[in-house]
């Protein structure tokens, strides 16, 4: 059964094998690297904020989570990442459904993990070159749509919780519609934000999704050459 198991879910046995760079000593590395402008001739306001993007990482569960799975192998640390990629979706989705948005703790967990994912893919734009080309990109595309439907599900909640919009929500899943519509900038004018948060957070929103089309555009279909994470000639490192 333990072989069946690591067949369907962990394919290759290569997937045991240990990465070569612990998590946290690796990310240490980067911020280093960034500071001394060994992979790019950054300064300025670029380098302090792809300094700050590095330095963030530390703040979240991501890292601390790659670096504990990753010491039983590269498999069990992809796994690990995609279970709480998955848990970072379905969180704030619960929220909605049991109408849980105006409980301050899990309000300000679900903040805490959409921070983590939000500059987590600003740093794939700013600093990709401190992440190791990944063994799929095909998995990397797939997790980074479990990221905008995370981005939409949490701004669900957002928008149920505080007075933003024109009218009350009248059901669970409206939140979640609105959502989706500002987030594709189709809108179709039953919801609209009436004051100044409601529109610094549509605004938010609708700029958060066209990043995450750039990226799909040009990162994963266009495939750009360059170092790091989208370079397609480095072998990966775990």
């Amino acid at each position: 059964m333990k072989k069946l198991f690591k067949k369907l879910i962990l394919a290759k046995p290569e997937v045991d094998k240990i990465p070569a760079k612990g998590g946290l000593s690796k990310r240490i590395r980067n911020i280093r690297s960034i500071w001394h402008n060994e992979n790019q001739d950054d300064i300025g306001i670029e380098k302090m904020l792809r300094l700050f993007l590095a330095v963030s990482q530390f703040v979240f569960l991501g890292v601390y989570i790659k670096h504990f799975f990753g010491k039983k192998g590269i498999g069990y640390q992809e796994l690990a990442v995609d279970f709480f990629v998955m848990l970072k979706v379905l969180f704030p989705f619960t929220i909605v459904f049991f109408g849980a948005q105006h409980n301050t703790f899990l309000y300000i967990l679900m903040i805490w993990l959409l921070l983590e994912t939000v500059l987590y893919l600003a740093t794939l734009v700013f600093a990709s070159d401190i992440f190791s080309r990944p063994r799929s990109y095909r998995r990397s595309m797939l997790l980074m749509f479990l990221n905008y439907l995370q981005i939409v599900f949490s701004y669900a909640v957002i928008y149920d919780r505080g007075g933003y919009l024109n009218i009350p929500f009248g059901h669970w899943f409206d939140s979640i519609y609105f959502s989706f519509v500002t987030s594709s900038t189709v809108g179709y004018g039953e919801y609209y934000p009436v004051n100044f948060a409601g529109k610094l957070l549509v605004s938010t929103q609708v700029m958060i999704f066209f990043i995450i089309v750039v990226m799909f555009l040009s990162f994963f279909s266009n495939k750009v050459e360059q170092k790091g994470y989208f370079d397609h000639t480095n072998e990966p490192d775990g």
